[in-house]
Protein backbone atom coordinates (compact mmCIF):
# COMPACT_ATOMS: atom_id res chain seq x y z
CA UNK A 1 0.00 0.00 0.00
CA UNK A 2 2.76 2.24 0.86
CA UNK A 3 4.32 1.72 -2.82
CA UNK A 4 1.54 3.23 -4.38
CA UNK A 5 0.70 5.89 -2.32
CA UNK A 6 4.50 7.10 -2.78
CA UNK A 7 3.81 6.09 -6.86
CA UNK A 8 0.24 8.72 -6.86
CA UNK A 9 1.96 11.18 -4.57
CA UNK A 10 5.45 11.41 -7.71
CA UNK A 11 2.59 11.40 -10.48
CA UNK A 12 0.42 14.65 -8.51
CA UNK A 13 4.21 16.46 -8.13
CA UNK A 14 5.47 15.38 -11.66
CA UNK A 15 1.95 16.81 -13.06
CA UNK A 16 2.30 20.05 -11.06
CA UNK A 17 5.77 20.62 -12.59
CA UNK A 18 4.73 20.25 -15.63
CA UNK A 19 1.95 22.24 -15.88
CA UNK A 20 2.98 24.95 -12.96
CA UNK A 21 6.41 25.45 -12.93
CA UNK A 22 7.32 26.89 -16.51
CA UNK A 23 4.00 29.91 -15.49
CA UNK A 24 5.95 30.32 -12.05
CA UNK A 25 9.28 30.57 -14.02
CA UNK A 26 7.67 32.43 -16.55
CA UNK A 27 6.16 35.39 -13.86
CA UNK A 28 9.58 35.51 -11.92
CA UNK A 29 11.40 36.84 -14.98
CA UNK A 30 9.10 38.85 -16.06
CA UNK A 31 8.27 40.44 -12.14
CA UNK A 32 5.03 40.06 -11.88
CA UNK A 33 5.17 37.45 -8.96
CA UNK A 34 6.45 41.04 -7.15
CA UNK A 35 4.46 43.16 -8.71
CA UNK A 36 0.85 40.93 -8.33
CA UNK A 37 1.59 39.23 -5.40
CA UNK A 38 3.54 40.50 -3.15
CA UNK A 39 2.23 43.67 -3.51
CA UNK A 40 -1.42 43.21 -4.39
CA UNK A 41 -2.63 44.69 -1.03
CA UNK A 42 -3.30 48.38 -0.66
CA UNK A 43 -2.16 49.04 -4.33
CA UNK A 44 -5.13 49.99 -5.64
CA UNK A 45 -4.97 52.56 -8.37
CA UNK A 46 -6.94 55.10 -6.61
CA UNK A 47 -10.29 56.21 -8.91
CA UNK A 48 -12.57 59.21 -8.60
CA UNK A 49 -15.40 57.08 -6.95
CA UNK A 50 -12.86 56.02 -4.17
CA UNK A 51 -12.48 59.77 -2.55
CA UNK A 52 -14.64 60.20 -0.03
CA UNK A 53 -17.34 63.39 0.92
CA UNK A 54 -16.72 64.78 4.35
CA UNK A 55 -18.68 67.23 4.55
CA UNK A 56 -19.48 70.74 2.96
CA UNK A 57 -17.02 73.64 3.51
CA UNK A 58 -18.29 76.73 6.18
CA UNK A 59 -19.41 79.87 4.59
CA UNK A 60 -16.46 82.51 4.89
CA UNK A 61 -15.42 85.75 3.85
CA UNK A 62 -11.82 87.50 4.41
CA UNK A 63 -9.52 89.80 2.31
CA UNK A 64 -6.82 88.28 0.13
CA UNK A 65 -3.15 90.01 -0.33
CA UNK A 66 -4.81 92.31 -3.26
CA UNK A 67 -7.17 94.04 -0.78
CA UNK A 68 -10.02 91.92 -2.25
CA UNK A 69 -13.10 90.48 -0.69
CA UNK A 70 -13.29 86.55 -0.96
CA UNK A 71 -15.48 83.89 0.06
CA UNK A 72 -16.24 80.72 -0.24
CA UNK A 73 -18.46 81.20 -3.64
CA UNK A 74 -15.28 82.32 -4.95
CA UNK A 75 -14.55 78.62 -5.36
CA UNK A 76 -17.33 77.45 -6.92
CA UNK A 77 -16.51 75.28 -9.73
CA UNK A 78 -13.05 74.77 -9.00
CA UNK A 79 -10.75 71.96 -6.98
CA UNK A 80 -8.68 73.75 -4.66
CA UNK A 81 -6.32 73.21 -1.37
CA UNK A 82 -6.78 74.57 2.13
CA UNK A 83 -4.29 75.14 4.40
CA UNK A 84 -3.66 77.39 7.85
CA UNK A 85 -0.41 79.06 8.43
CA UNK A 86 0.89 82.23 9.64
CA UNK A 87 3.43 84.20 7.64
CA UNK A 88 6.15 84.68 10.76
CA UNK A 89 6.11 80.52 11.43
CA UNK A 90 9.43 78.81 11.85
CA UNK A 91 8.24 75.72 12.01
CA UNK A 92 6.77 73.84 9.22
CA UNK A 93 4.86 76.82 7.74
CA UNK A 94 7.79 77.10 5.30
CA UNK A 95 7.86 73.18 4.30
CA UNK A 96 4.08 73.30 3.79
CA UNK A 97 3.97 76.54 1.79
CA UNK A 98 6.70 74.69 -0.31
CA UNK A 99 4.70 72.04 -1.20
CA UNK A 100 1.92 73.96 -1.78
CA UNK A 101 4.06 76.04 -4.70
CA UNK A 102 4.87 72.33 -5.85
CA UNK A 103 1.25 71.82 -6.42
CA UNK A 104 0.50 74.99 -7.74
CA UNK A 105 3.51 74.13 -10.60
CA UNK A 106 2.13 70.75 -11.23
CA UNK A 107 -1.32 72.05 -12.20
CA UNK A 108 0.11 75.18 -13.86
CA UNK A 109 -2.46 76.39 -16.44
CA UNK A 110 -5.52 74.63 -15.02
CA UNK A 111 -7.51 77.48 -14.53
CA UNK A 112 -10.42 75.40 -12.01
CA UNK A 113 -7.25 74.50 -9.58
CA UNK A 114 -7.19 76.96 -6.87
CA UNK A 115 -5.46 77.44 -2.95
CA UNK A 116 -6.83 79.25 -0.33
CA UNK A 117 -4.52 79.53 2.33
CA UNK A 118 -5.61 81.42 6.00
CA UNK A 119 -3.29 83.22 8.33
CA UNK A 120 -3.98 82.40 12.04
CA UNK A 121 -2.15 85.53 13.10
CA UNK A 122 -4.23 88.35 11.57
CA UNK A 123 -2.93 91.06 13.43
CA UNK A 124 0.77 90.78 11.73
CA UNK A 125 -0.72 88.85 8.45
CA UNK A 126 -2.26 91.85 7.06
CA UNK A 127 -3.19 92.16 2.76
CA UNK A 128 0.73 94.18 2.52
CA UNK A 129 2.53 91.45 4.48
CA UNK A 130 0.57 88.23 2.70
CA UNK A 131 1.35 90.11 -0.68
CA UNK A 132 5.25 89.92 0.22
CA UNK A 133 5.10 87.03 1.49
CA UNK A 134 3.35 85.29 -1.98
CA UNK A 135 5.69 87.12 -4.05
CA UNK A 136 8.75 86.35 -2.00
CA UNK A 137 7.58 82.46 -2.41
CA UNK A 138 6.74 82.85 -6.25
CA UNK A 139 3.06 82.72 -6.29
CA UNK A 140 1.70 82.83 -9.55
CA UNK A 141 -1.19 80.96 -9.73
CA UNK A 142 -3.95 83.70 -9.59
CA UNK A 143 -6.57 81.57 -7.93
CA UNK A 144 -4.24 81.82 -4.53
CA UNK A 145 -5.47 83.19 -2.20
CA UNK A 146 -3.61 84.45 1.18
CA UNK A 147 -6.64 85.72 3.23
CA UNK A 148 -6.99 87.52 6.76
CA UNK A 149 -9.71 88.93 8.77
CA UNK A 150 -10.93 89.07 12.31
CA UNK A 151 -8.67 86.69 14.58
CA UNK A 152 -12.15 85.17 15.89
CA UNK A 153 -13.92 84.51 12.65
CA UNK A 154 -10.29 82.77 11.58
CA UNK A 155 -9.82 80.44 14.33
CA UNK A 156 -13.62 79.13 14.48
CA UNK A 157 -13.38 78.13 10.71
CA UNK A 158 -10.32 76.22 11.43
CA UNK A 159 -11.34 74.35 15.06
CA UNK A 160 -14.94 74.01 13.93
CA UNK A 161 -14.88 74.54 10.13
CA UNK A 162 -13.05 72.18 9.52
CA UNK A 163 -11.46 71.06 12.32
CA UNK A 164 -7.52 71.38 11.95
CA UNK A 165 -6.43 72.72 14.82
CA UNK A 166 -4.53 76.18 15.53
CA UNK A 167 -4.38 77.83 18.48
CA UNK A 168 -2.29 80.78 20.06
CA UNK A 169 0.53 79.49 22.69
CA UNK A 170 2.93 81.98 23.99
CA UNK A 171 5.10 79.10 24.96
CA UNK A 172 5.64 77.57 21.23
CA UNK A 173 8.55 78.83 19.21
CA UNK A 174 6.58 81.36 16.72
CA UNK A 175 3.63 82.02 19.31
CA UNK A 176 0.76 80.16 17.39
CA UNK A 177 0.38 75.77 17.34
CA UNK A 178 -1.38 74.51 14.42
CA UNK A 179 -1.64 71.55 11.87
CA UNK A 180 0.33 70.86 8.65
CA UNK A 181 -2.46 69.44 6.84
CA UNK A 182 -4.24 69.93 3.89
CA UNK A 183 -7.65 70.22 3.35
CA UNK A 184 -9.36 68.69 -0.34
CA UNK A 185 -12.18 70.51 -1.75
CA UNK A 186 -14.11 69.39 -4.53
CA UNK A 187 -15.56 71.93 -7.03
CA UNK A 188 -18.96 71.64 -5.65
CA UNK A 189 -17.53 72.40 -1.75
CA UNK A 190 -17.11 69.48 -0.60
CA UNK A 191 -14.17 68.43 1.12
CA UNK A 192 -12.72 64.97 0.18
CA UNK A 193 -10.33 62.15 1.49
CA UNK A 194 -9.37 59.03 -0.11
CA UNK A 195 -9.80 56.06 2.28
CA UNK A 196 -6.73 54.18 4.19
CA UNK A 197 -6.35 50.67 3.82
CA UNK A 198 -8.96 49.68 6.28
CA UNK A 199 -11.77 51.81 4.27
CA UNK A 200 -11.68 54.69 7.01
CA UNK A 201 -11.23 58.00 5.44
CA UNK A 202 -7.83 59.65 6.21
CA UNK A 203 -10.23 63.38 6.00
CA UNK A 204 -6.50 65.16 5.40
CA UNK A 205 -3.40 65.08 3.99
CA UNK A 206 0.25 65.49 5.40
CA UNK A 207 1.57 68.81 3.69
CA UNK A 208 4.68 68.12 5.37
CA UNK A 209 5.72 65.06 3.37
CA UNK A 210 6.68 63.83 0.29
CA UNK A 211 4.25 60.82 0.35
CA UNK A 212 0.96 63.65 1.76
CA UNK A 213 1.97 65.69 -0.99
CA UNK A 214 2.12 63.05 -3.26
CA UNK A 215 -1.04 61.68 -2.82
CA UNK A 216 -3.19 65.12 -2.45
CA UNK A 217 -1.24 65.80 -6.05
CA UNK A 218 -2.98 62.12 -7.71
CA UNK A 219 -6.19 63.18 -5.95
CA UNK A 220 -6.35 66.47 -7.05
CA UNK A 221 -5.84 64.97 -10.69
CA UNK A 222 -8.55 63.01 -10.48
CA UNK A 223 -11.33 65.71 -9.70
CA UNK A 224 -10.24 68.18 -12.15
CA UNK A 225 -10.35 65.45 -14.56
CA UNK A 226 -13.98 64.58 -13.90
CA UNK A 227 -16.25 66.31 -15.63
Amino acid sequence: MKSKSYIIIGFVVLVFGIIFIPKIVDRISNGSVVDRDRHAVGTKKMEVEDLLKMGKVPSFSFVNQHNDTITNADYDGKVYVVEFFFTTCPSICPIMNANMVKLQNRFKGKEDFAIASFTINPENDTPEVLKKYAEDHKVTNPNWNFLTGDMSQVYKLSNTGFNLYAEENENVNGGFEHSGLFALIDRNGYIRSRPDEFGNPIVYYDGTTDEGVKMIEEDIALLLNKE
